[in-house]
């Protein structure tokens, strides 16, 4: 009994209420691409990329929030293990952007920090963009960039009960997909 009780509190279960793939299938009608919804595969044809969409439930109390996270994956065999995360600065506007290491090869971070900062497409399209978290990570051969972006996302509150669908804007999918179009091409590059 004591190891029943114990498994079912360590277990990571859904909140109550979460409805796996729904918020995939709002955020393909407002990105206009059904293959995210059947497959989890977000793709551009026309330069060559595709990045893989997964759900992230998270759990308060009394609610939680479903949020959709992009992750792009280039073959890279070059390179040390490094791992950072890309942020916007300033207090009240964004000012710019800062990468903050996490961990790794520094030489490798400090290296890749002044390529990210120099490439004006890349930073053009990331500044106006909305995303609540940018990671970019090297490991086994390939880089994995995971974005997490505050649209294409739903709260659902259970008091009062309530549940809403936050989309991604004409602007933020044009500055969401020139980003991921950008970090494909330099990426694949480094």
């Amino acid at each position: 009994m004591i190891r029943r009780l114990r498994e079912r509190l360590l277990t990571p279960r859904a909140p109550a209420g979460y409805r796996p793939g729904a918020t995939l299938a709002c955020l393909a009608r407002n990105l206009g691409q059904a293959g995210i919804a059947q497959g989890g595969v977000l793709h551009d044809p026309a330069q060559g990329w595709q990045a893989r969409v997964h759900e992230r439930a998270e759990a308060h109390l009394l609610m939680h929030i479903v949020t959709c996270e992009f992750r792009l994956q280039v073959p890279a065999p070059q390179g040390g293990e490094v791992s950072l995360e890309l942020r916007h600065t300033g207090a009240l506007r964004r000012t710019g952007l800062a990468c903050v290491y996490r961990h790794g090869d520094r030489a490798r971070f400090a290296q890749l920090r002044a390529q990210l900062l120099q490439q004006a497409a890349l930073l053009t399209a990331l500044m106006p963009l909305d995303f609540k978290r940018l990671t970019l990570a090297w490991r086994d051969g390939q880089w994995l960039l995971t974005l997490e972006h505050m649209g294409g996302s739903e709260v659902v509150n259970r008091l009062p009960a309530f549940r809403r669908y936050i989309p991604i804007s004409p602007q933020q999918r044009t500055h969401l997909m020139a980003s991921l179009a950008q970090f494909s091409h330099l990426l694949s590059a480094l």
